[in-house]
């Protein structure tokens, strides 16, 4: 028994020096008469996950993959009958092959106390088919006030996790013959437990991949739906408050836009313009003055002379 165990050991050291090209590192197992399972499960952790993932990490990418993009959307529209909108479109993803994820009906309050129905619905289309459901959507709406598509590529996570899965997968075959060819109850315990998280590690990958093949196969439409009561300018009689408000905010805006017009033009040209013609003015105003209090002089002492000749 422990004869074969040492030659399976032998051939995970001989895998995990190939793959990691560290011989020395393989002398530093335990000796050969000395090989049980469960120092063989440790040696498998590396020979998986060393040797294994990076020769599927070579395989991965040297082939050509396909793109996995999941693409999703989501509309507001406008129409007269929400509800029937609703179910309209809940038909439609039935004969696109697909199916409704979410749909509710429900009733809103307008700003004038009016009571108007509003659904918002959620489906799922086949990829191929979603720029086709838009469209029939849209064309069956009477106002589209928001459309967005978005996407995201999964590719490399997908081939991350698929190499894994692989990987996990080999390890997970090769311990479950360790563990049948064991005999020793620790030994059996020991691969037993490393062999239940590798399966539960699996499990999980395998859930992740599943969900990316879902979403990339099968496109997200959120809608809302509104009616065109909602959308209604606010109205009173033949009066229209939000019309009134509006042009008085754009007659706050315009004034304030004069106002700032003209602190610009103070500030950058009437300021500088004055500033430099007011040291001329001023030498000019000081330069007048002088000459008109030396004329005041003059006749003033003339006429003081004129006063002492008489």
């Amino acid at each position: 028994m422990r004869k074969q165990l040492l030659i399976l050991g032998l051939v995970a050291l001989l895998l995990a020096s190939c793959a990691a090209g560290k011989s020395a590192e393989v002398e530093s197992f335990a000796p050969r008469d000395q090989v049980t399972a469960a120092n063989y499960a440790g040696e498998m952790d590396y020979a998986a996950e060393g040797s294994a993932l990076s020769y599927d990490t070579e395989i991965a990418t040297s082939e050509t993959q396909i793109r996995m993009v999941i693409k999703d959307a989501s509309l507001s529209i406008v129409v007269e009958d929400p509800g029937a909108t609703m179910q309209a479109i809940s038909t439609l993803a039935e004969d696109l092959g697909g199916y409704v994820v979410t749909s509710n009906l429900y009733r809103t309050q307008t700003e004038n106390g009016l009571e108007v129905p509003q659904a918002n619905i959620t489906l799922r289309v086949p990829a191929e088919k979603l720029d086709q459901a838009l469209e029939v959507i849209k064309t069956g709406a009477g106002q589209v006030l928001r459309e967005n598509v978005s996407g995201q590529d999964v590719t490399q996570e997908y081939t991350d996790l698929d190499s894994r899965l692989r990987n996990l997968e080999r390890a997970e075959e090769q311990l479950a013959n360790i563990m049948d060819q064991a005999k020793d109850t620790e030994d059996v315990l020991s691969v037993y437990n490393r062999l239940v998280e590798i399966r539960e590690q699996v499990e999980v990958i395998k859930g992740q991949m599943q969900y990316y093949e879902r979403s990339a196969a099968m496109s997200s439409i959120s809608v809302n739906i509104q009616a065109n009561e909602a959308v209604q300018p606010l109205k009173i009689g033949n009066w229209q408050p939000v019309g009134v408000a509006k042009k008085a905010i754009q007659a706050l805006i315009n004034t304030l836009k004069t106002l700032a017009n003209m602190l610009i033009w103070i500030g950058l040209y009437i300021l500088p313009v004055a500033v430099i013609l007011f040291f001329p003015a001023r030498w000019l105003w000081k330069g007048i003055k002088t000459i008109n209090e030396r004329r005041k002089e003059r006749r003033a002492r003339r006429k003081a002379s004129k006063n002492k000749a008489d």
